[in-house]
């Protein structure tokens, strides 16, 4: 039933501030404005917020007493972010080409942190509870479908002169900036002590809205100018961005329940399938 905390969270989310730049964005291009964002710094916001989501998971991880709940989470997260992939990648490819259904792939794969936030303020909202070490889970969950979006693309890309074999695909893969940004800062995160780590707590946290606030007002008018793209896939693209969530999520909704029993958790599990990517997978594949 639809009521007064159901419409807080709905205008909430609707006037979230990093949407609105979205919208920014999309309104720029639409009116062929001259806003611009010079590339340097783009891939330098980009580079931040895959620090500032492993840095925080890794932090998570580190305050958090090891059980084998944990344990079962971490691997049901990993499991579900190289699951996802596969079977998207090849719903995908023969309708929108390999690079672009591995991109796709990689995304749904992967998870959304602002949709993660969004979930988190619903379950307070809700007065539910969730275990600290699902913020490990999501920067987790990045690195395997950004590595497995790589390997379906340079296994199924024809046009390329590949001839490296799976050995080297996956270093090819793990070594990837954007990768290697992300797993560096969880492990960093997990083994920074919490004193000197409170240091950098306004770079890492304070300041990480703004900046997302920017690469989606990039994102925006990005958007726009894949229009062409879309419109000629529209039917099968607007189904799948429709239908694919839904299944994703109401999958590991009851998945979960073998790995958790805590409501809080599947919760948050089953937005994390549900959900896309749409900054460290766009960051890599760029």
């Amino acid at each position: 039933m639809f009521n007064n905390s159901s419409f807080e969270v709905l205008t909430s989310n609707l006037t979230n501030p990093t949407l609105l730049f979205f919208l920014l964005g999309i309104i720029a291009a639409l009116t062929k404005s001259d806003l611009e964002i010079p590339g340097p710094s783009i891939k330098f916001i980009s580079l931040y917020l895959l620090f500032s989501i492993g840095f925080k998971g890794g932090q998570e991880l580190e305050h958090s007493h090891f059980t084998s709940e944990i344990w079962y989470s971490l691997i049901f997260g990993v499991v579900i972010a190289a699951a996802i992939p596969l079977y998207t990648f090849f719903l995908a490819k023969d309708k929108v080409g390999i690079s672009n259904a591995g991109a796709i792939a990689a995304s749904y794969g992967s998870v959304s942190a602002v949709t993660f936030v969004s979930a988190v303020t619903f379950l307070e909202l809700q007065s539910i509870s969730f275990g600290g070490h699902m913020i490990a889970v999501m920067a987790l969950m990045e690195f395997p479908a950004i590595v497995m979006g790589f390997i379906l693309i340079m296994k199924y890309e024809k046009n390329s002169e590949n001839t490296i074999g799976m050995k080297g695909i996956l270093k090819h893969a793990v070594s990837n900036g954007s990768v290697l940004m992300i797993m560096g800062s969880l492990i960093i995160g997990i083994i920074a002590d919490s004193k000197q780590a409170e240091g950098i707590k306004p770079f890492t946290t304070d300041i990480f809205k703004g900046f997302l606030a920017i690469f989606l007002l990039e994102m925006g008018m990005i958007t726009v100018k894949r229009f062409g793209s879309f419109r000629k896939h529209s039917l099968f693209v607007f189904l799948l961005a429709i239908i694919l969530p839904l299944f994703n999520g109401c999958m590991v909704a009851i998945l979960s329940g073998f790995v958790t029993d805590q409501i809080g958790n599947r919760f948050i599990f089953a937005i994390l399938a549900a959900s896309a990517s749409y900054i460290a997978v766009p960051a890599a594949m760029r």
